[in-house]
């Protein structure tokens, strides 16, 4: 083997951390891979309620410096990638029953001012019955609060960092399954030390076993990181590696059943709190649910149990009914958190914790727990830590270096699209919003070369075409309909069968048109 041949890092599993910590390594001048499994963000990271937030609950079980961080990144993300983030108010009904009201106040209070906001609106007290944001709640909601958080396009978010660790020289391979990583000594040249590095068998999507090396490992694997460390026998040679609490989060998508772009944060009577999201302009996203699964289960579904929760938690709030035979669309998520011992799925910490395999030759990391809103950061402490134990210096630039994208004049997607709109008349106004704010600059790459709809090639159906499916498959990572219609985009809840047919014919036929 020559010294060429080995990976400074290698990344095993392609959701949001794996992608975050692949980028960063990447910019920082390392010799980066990432391995994935399935589709990047084909489990946890595609089924979040999809917010960049600082998580207000999350005060309520004294988690003030996961809040603070959280706070400081949602303003960090909201610059580097202002296409698929955006600002969202939310509507806070007041129920005494179950939080009294000096408590929300203080609540928000802390919010405000924890993660030294500049981008952000400030809580406010709203009085529902007067304002259009009560209009479609039941009258006995009279009082409540307004406050900032922001909208995430998580899977998207995930391509993006992959696309532009690739852009940098990483190595991302999806659909490729770890199945073994063996410690092994590399002889160099003559008079250079041996060193241990470690040797990773793989199973790629046609069956073949490769062989990959590298200088250190992380595990980021999210619902299925503890599972691997059994296989390995971690376990067994560190007993103090720490395991985690598989939460499965559900969500129901329906005819949207309120007007206007804010969204609602539900206080339930179990302590729990749903949202209820304005998506897609036509639907309205309610979730999530907080329930314990066991380790085979990382690929759970939502239960009519759920479903009847859900439903059950807006119909406590809003006058518009709903009811299971009205849910168009669910997806559930398993999210792979930090047991630290409490009883309750909802209390369970969001936050993360890094940990460096002892008794291992070679280094070894593992990550357990996180959540979108902390990536950056999970992922710049895991860099820091590589950078160190490769004597490498560098900084972690990835807060000051727009995504993919998102190098937008001073964020203004509206001034953006105004641009766009001048410099392709030709493009449907539904049709060019929606690429603003799923590829924002990179749209030009979509229609460069293209002067009337009819130079994009086939047409699919409503507003897609072989130009968008051919640049997803090129410069997106993705193999199938599935990776287009669920993750790339949502056009599944908006194509029907005939128009999805064809994208699938498309993306399984190798394109034309």
């Amino acid at each position: 083997m020559d010294a060429g041949n080995i990976y400074d890092l290698c990344v095993i599993g392609g959701g949001i951390n794996g992608a975050g910590i692949a980028r960063d390594a990447a910019m920082r001048g390392l010799r980066v891979l990432l391995l994935e499994q399935g589709d990047l963000a084909s489990a946890t990271s595609s089924a979040s309620t999809k917010l960049v937030h600082g998580g207000l609950r999350y005060l309520e079980n004294y988690e003030f410096s996961l809040v603070r961080e959280s706070l400081r990144e949602r303003e960090v993300l909201l610059g580097i990638a202002p296409h698929i983030i955006w600002p969202l108010d939310f509507v806070l009904p007041h129920t005494n029953a179950v939080r009294p009201l000096w408590m929300i106040r203080a609540g928000l209070f802390l919010y405000d001012r924890l993660g030294g906001r500049k981008k952000m609106k400030s809580s406010r007290f709203v009085a529902l019955r007067s304002h259009a944001y009560g209009q479609p709640l039941r009258t006995e909601y009279d009082k409540g609060f307004s406050y900032a958080d922001c909208w995430v396009q998580d899977a998207r978010l995930v391509v993006l960092n992959a696309m532009d660790a690739r852009d940098y020289g990483a190595d991302i391979l999806t659909h490729h399954q770890v199945i073994g990583v063996e410690p092994e000594i590399f002889s160099g040249a003559e008079g250079v030390e041996d060193e241990d590095i470690w040797r990773l068998s793989v199973k790629n999507a046609a069956g073949a076993f490769l062989q990959f090396s590298a200088r250190v490992v992380v595990n980021a694997a999210g619902p299925w990181a503890e599972k691997f460390l059994h296989e390995q026998g971690m376990y067994a040679h560190d007993p103090d590696t720490p395991h985690m609490r598989l939460v499965k989060g559900s969500h129901i998508i329906v005819a949207k059943i309120f007007e206007g772009a804010q969204a609602y944060i539900l206080q339930q009577k179990d302590k729990r709190i749903v949202f209820a999201i304005p998506y897609e302009g036509a639907y309205t996203l309610i979730g999530t649910t907080d329930v314990a699964v066991g380790a085979d289960e990382q690929r759970s579904q939502i239960s009519p149990e759920e479903i009847a929760y859900l439903c059950a938690a807006v119909n406590g709030f809003f006058t518009r009914r709903i009811a299971p035979a009205d849910v168009v669309a669910t997806y559930s998520g398993v999210r792979a958190l930090l047991d630290d011992g409490q009883g309750e799925a909802r209390t369970v910490t969001r936050d993360y914790l890094l940990y460096h395999h002892k008794n291992c030759a070679a280094p070894f990391i593992s990550i357990f727990g996180g959540k979108i809103t902390t990536y950056r950061r999970l992922s710049e402490q895991v860099v820091d830590r590589v950078m160190a134990m490769l004597r490498k210096d560098g900084v972690c630039p990835t807060g000051g270096v727009a995504l993919p994208g998102g190098d937008i004049a001073h964020g203004d997607v509206a001034a953006f699209f105004d641009d766009m709109t001048a410099r392709y008349p030709w493009v449907p106004e539904k049709m060019l919003r929606r690429y603003c704010v799923h590829y924002g600059t990179r749209l030009m790459d979509i229609l460069a070369g293209a002067a009337s709809l009819d130079d994009l090639g086939l047409h699919c159906g409503s507003d897609v075409y072989a130009a968008e499916l051919e640049y997803l498959r090129r410069h997106e990572f993705a193999q199938n309909a599935q990776d287009v219609l669920w993750r790339r985009t949502k056009l599944a809840l908006h194509l029907d069968e005939a128009a999805q047919a064809k994208v699938r014919a498309f993306m399984e036929g190798g394109g034309h048109g």
